[in-house]
């Protein structure tokens, strides 16, 4: 099938957790061409039947009925109507959905990871090339999700908010400008982000989300999560904690050249939360009243989190020469808790086809490519 245009970017959203199923609604409602695709047809199946995805939203953001042009769990079908492909899945996912979607990418394709997390769209290039893809697509990645939603039913999605602006960066960066055009029309909230180190470095999830539910288990197995995450589990030795890793995250940031804003900068300037130090800054956020814990360990804060976010961290901090003792802790504590072993399952350097670049080699593949 060949894509269809009408004036408006063809979209392809890969993923119908909450944020695909609020991205595909109000990207159709926009006027967009859209297609829905998640690998198991049973969670799409009432999308497939309706037609399309109600949407809410607060403080008169879209609603409506957001009817979609296709609705599949055949990637290939999935891959061919679009030019753009918006992949909003766990970063966990990302290799596999690269894997699949090798064999049906086509020259000018573009593909963006919500987010990409740390070095999401490295991986993905590696998993292409390892494919045997030759097709001339470019993948990019975002900072952070840029919708905070949730599932109301099988074809319901509801938008909290918008984030008004959101850094993107593609891989080489030199195509980052192509790619914001590309999206602008739908999406004029994307903004540079310099490149996918950029990006991927000043992932925040990586320094609240796994130390902050380890330093918190036994509260959380022992009340199934029932308080509120960051207002009652930061206390003064938690946010020690969370500053030491954000030290090393900000320190093998500058080992690579780059400035990554501090845990307390983004603070103010995502939420405008400031304070003496990292404890008080967070309980300065007012965002952060009332939201809960995990119900239980078995949570993306650590099987998404720690081997696609803290490990490529910390595997770049050891090869560039960066203590990261308070991230290895992390990701051990969190291999004995889940029985597994992130640094294997994790996006290592090695995975990444990078494990022999120098500094400037690096930086030059993110900014401009390999090298012939």
């Amino acid at each position: 099938m060949t894509p269809h245009t009408n004036g408006h970017t063809d979209y392809t959203v890969i993923g119908a957790g909450n944020g695909g199923k609020a991205m595909a609604a109000h990207l159709a409602l926009m006027g967009c061409r859209v297609t829905l695709f998640n690998r198991t047809f049973d969670r799409i199946s009432a999308i497939h039947k309706r037609g399309g995805i109600d949407l809410e939203s607060y403080d008169g953001g879209p609603r409506g009925f957001g009817r979609l042009a296709c609705v599949t769990s055949d990637i290939g079908e999935a891959v061919n109507q679009s030019r753009v492909l918006m992949v909003v899945t766990p970063s966990s996912a990302h290799a596999e959905i690269a894997a699949h979607a090798a064999p049906h990418l086509r020259d000018g394709q573009i593909v963006v990871l919500h987010p990409g997390r740390t070095c999401g769209a490295i991986e993905f290039v590696k998993v292409l090339r390892d494919k045997g893809c030759r097709a001339d697509v470019t993948v990019a990645e975002a900072e952070t999700f840029i919708y905070a939603s949730r599932s109301d039913g099988p074809a319901q999605a509801r938008i909290f908010r918008i984030k008004e602006a959101v850094p993107l960066a593609a891989l080489p960066a030199n195509r980052t400008t192509d790619v914001l055009a590309a999206l602008a029309p739908a999406y004029p909230q994307f903004i540079d982000g310099v490149n996918v180190l950029n990006t991927g470095l000043n992932n925040m999830g990586a320094i609240f989300h796994p130390a902050l539910t380890l330093l918190n288990a036994g509260r959380i197995e022992s009340t199934n999560g029932d308080f509120q995450f960051y207002i009652d589990g930061v206390t003064p030795s938690v946010a020690r904690v969370l500053e030491v890793l954000d030290r090393e995250r900000v320190t093998v940031a500058a080992a690579l050249g780059i400035r990554a804003r501090t845990a307390m900068e983004w603070l103010q300037m995502a939420y405008n939360a400031a304070g003496a130090d990292l404890n008080e800054a967070i309980h300065n956020q007012s965002g952060y009243y009332g939201i809960k814990a995990p119900a239980t360990l078995n949570h993306r804060y650590l099987f998404e989190d720690v081997p696609m976010s803290l490990v490529p961290i910390a595997a770049l901090g050891q090869r560039y020469g960066v203590s990261v003792r308070a991230m290895d802790s992390i990701v051990q504590l969190a291999c004995i808790v889940h029985r597994t072993d992130y640094w294997r399952r994790g996006r290592t350097l090695d995975k990444l086809g990078i494990e022999q670049l120098s500094v400037s080699e690096i930086t030059q593949y993110v900014n401009e490519g390999l090298r012939d």
